[in-house]
């Protein structure tokens, strides 16, 4: 049986990186076996989640400016990257470039969309929002990127607790544990699987 590659990821950041931690976890732990994490960008050259590629020995590079786009499609084409993972990425990619990379572009969202998702919502803007409605329940979800902020297809959701005199805080690093950490890992591994299957 002929060994096929396995799909090559790039993991889009803007901070901390817990869950671009999360993701090279289980790849070190042998738990993707169809993805390889091959290269980190950043919109922020003071990222975390930088040291935390570095560390694991995979390409990292920082892009700003007003031809991020531009230079990140360059360096995704010259990299051939086959899946984008967006893990705490803060900027919101054109429609121009989703179009480009139909169903190849995952994103972690912080709540059971459709609750508290979509322009505005991020960080810890949406468990403020959850806690002030008072939902007994939130989570996290996992999707396709597509032209509509968090309105692409869900591949999977995580309900996790909202307990009693919880702050934003306290609920942001429950739902990465509980949901995001475990959600996105697997969510690679299964979009990578299909890419490396449908090319077999």
């Amino acid at each position: 049986m002929i060994e096929h590659p396995k799909a090559r990821v790039a993991v889009l950041i803007s901070g901390g990186g817990t869950n671009l931690q999360a993701i090279l976890d289980k790849e070190q732990a042998g738990e993707l076996p169809h993805a390889e994490i091959a290269l980190v960008v950043s919109s922020s050259e003071k990222a975390y989640g930088l040291v935390r590629a570095e560390k694991a020995g995979v390409e990292a590079v920082t892009i700003r400016g007003k031809d991020f786009e531009e230079r990140l499609i360059a360096l995704l084409e010259e990299r051939e990257i086959d899946l984008i993972v967006l893990a705490g990425f803060l900027k919101i990619l054109s429609a121009d470039f989703v179009r480009r990379y139909p169903k190849r572009i995952l994103n972690v969202h912080p709540s059971l969309i459709p609750s508290f998702c979509g322009d505005g919502f991020y960080g810890l803007h949406v468990h403020e929002a959850a806690l002030e409605y008072g939902v007994k329940v939130t989570g996290a979800t996992v999707h396709f990127v597509n032209e509509v902020t968090d309105g692409g297809e869900i591949i999977a959701q995580k309900a996790v607790a909202v307990e009693e005199g919880d702050t934003p805080e306290v609920l942001q690093q429950r739902v990465m544990k509980e949901a995001e950490h475990i959600l996105l890992p697997q969510a690679v591994e299964d979009v990578a699987r299909d890419i490396v299957e449908r090319r077999a």
